[in-house]
């Protein structure tokens, strides 16, 4: 059952907690929202499922009743405590208190370790399932299609913003290594849009809810991790051709080559290649 917002503020208050800012804890209160979400996800029986941000564990609740496990990641620390208390008697839960992120570049190990451990007791899938802190939406997301451990659907919600830079399309302003990468590795949905209104408290953006799945012809992770690197490495001067930023991270006699190929013309900027122009330049890169 979703809490409603008496509910949420009930619970806060009498644990003597406030929402923080800093951790991006805006509650999410429509609960046909959240069983869109949920229902998106298709969970079976035997899916381990990562949501990370648990807040007062609303959403929690409903997925310990649909999968085999909830791995549950929170930062803070009264709603660590909170959950405790909730959850004592889920035989199918685990909470991690920390930081989902170990850097802003890695996804903790512990986490990684437990939803891998109970995917191999249960012989699932690994899902994501969450309505995620803004401040670590992207890097979260981008590590896990990057990551060597297989974690699809994705369904979450994050800012607009974030949203239309996932799903956007080659020369247009959003379009960069988000989308490149997002749509290299996954096939992306939109669930719903978001108001404000459907969270506590509002936050001053709109918010979309996405599905990602990843790829059955998934790259490699050789391939994962030059198409990383290449799309990083044009779009931090994106107003550049490519062949100007390839020079500050690849030899001359490389880019003769990439040249020569006739697949890529290194005149253009970098926004101007499509996502599977992107994905053979790893490939050839990668070899």
């Amino acid at each position: 059952m979703t809490q409603t917002l008496h509910d949420i503020q009930a619970i806060l208050t009498g644990a003597g907690i406030r929402p923080l800012k800093r951790f991006g804890q805006n509650f999410l209160i429509d609960g046909n929202l959240m069983r869109k979400l949920i229902a998106a996800a298709e969970i079976q029986p035997n899916d381990v499922v990562l949501e990370v941000g648990i807040g007062t564990g609303s959403l929690t609740e409903n997925l310990l009743e649909a999968s085999g496990y909830v791995v549950g990641v929170e930062i803070d620390r009264g709603l660590q405590t909170l959950a405790k208390g909730r959850f004592q008697n889920a035989n199918n839960f685990t909470l991690i208190g920390h930081d989902i992120l170990a850097r802003k570049s890695v996804i903790a190990p512990d986490v990684l370790q437990e939803v891998t451990a109970r995917r191999r007791e249960l012989k699932g899938r690994i899902l994501l399932v969450a309505n995620l802190p803004y401040q670590v939406a992207t890097p979260l997301v981008m590590n896990l299609l990057l990551g060597d451990v297989l974690v699809s659907p994705m369904c979450f919600t994050v800012q607009s913003e974030v949203a239309e830079r996932v799903m956007a399309k080659p020369a247009g302003k959003e379009y960069g290594p988000l989308s490149i990468l997002a749509q290299a590795l996954a096939g992306v949905k939109r669930i719903a849009r978001v108001p404000p209104g459907a969270f506590w408290p509002a936050p001053k953006v709109h918010s979309t809810m996405l599905r990602l799945d990843a790829r059955e012809d998934r790259p490699s992770a050789a391939v994962r991790e030059k198409l990383s690197f290449v799309v990083h490495a044009c779009f931090n001067q994106r107003r550049k051709t490519m062949r100007s930023s390839l020079r500050g991270v690849l030899d001359e006699a490389l880019i003769e080559r990439i040249q020569k190929d006739g697949r890529w013309d290194l005149s253009r900027r970098p926004e101007e290649l499509s996502v599977t122009q992107w994905v053979e330049f790893a490939e050839f890169l990668s070899k």
